[in-house]
């Protein structure tokens, strides 16, 4: 299977989890893309796609992704995988935590691919996310700014859980 990460980035700060996530599933620099620089081939040749934003403002996407979603929804992304990775701050923004993650998936919902890689929302603390569905986040959910070192733990975890 193909994996490609796409993410959106303002501070580097989710690049640089996205290259994290790539080393741990031994993918190739290469397959690694901002957002906005993708278009609808690059995005169809991959099998699985682990898509990546932070949370800006009171739940916004980062701002490269709302073009970049434009891009998604017209690709057919029809048998894919695709998993989420999400960055918050919960302290600060305890009612937004990670909201980008269920924005996403919310936008492609009805594009034919299959969601993976929930996770559980024990061990974290927040009041709401537009990212929780039952007890789980729709995907990865990290918190740089205040728990950066469950980061690695938290990525480790999550990468052995996939199954594509």
């Amino acid at each position: 299977m193909k994996i490609g990460i796409f993410y959106g980035s303002s501070t580097g700060t989710t690049e640089d989890v996205a290259n994290r996530i790539a080393s741990k599933l031994k993918v190739d620099s290469s397959d690694v893309h901002n957002v906005y620089k993708a278009d609808v081939q690059k995005i169809e040749v991959y099998d699985v796609l682990i898509l990546g934003s932070s949370t800006w403002g009171c739940g916004d996407m980062q701002d490269d992704w709302y073009d970049g979603i434009k891009r998604f929804k017209n690709a057919n992304l029809s048998g894919k995988k695709i998993a989420l990775f999400g960055l918050g701050d919960s302290c600060s923004y305890s009612t937004t935590f990670c909201d980008a993650m269920g924005l996403i998936k919310q936008d492609l919902a009805n594009s034919g691919a299959t969601f993976v890689g929930e996770t559980s929302v024990t061990d974290y603390i927040f009041d709401s996310s537009a990212s929780v569905e039952g007890d789980n986040f729709v995907g990865l959910a990290l918190d740089e700014v205040n728990e950066p070192f469950k980061t690695d733990e938290r990525i480790e975890k999550w990468v052995s859980s996939l199954n594509f």
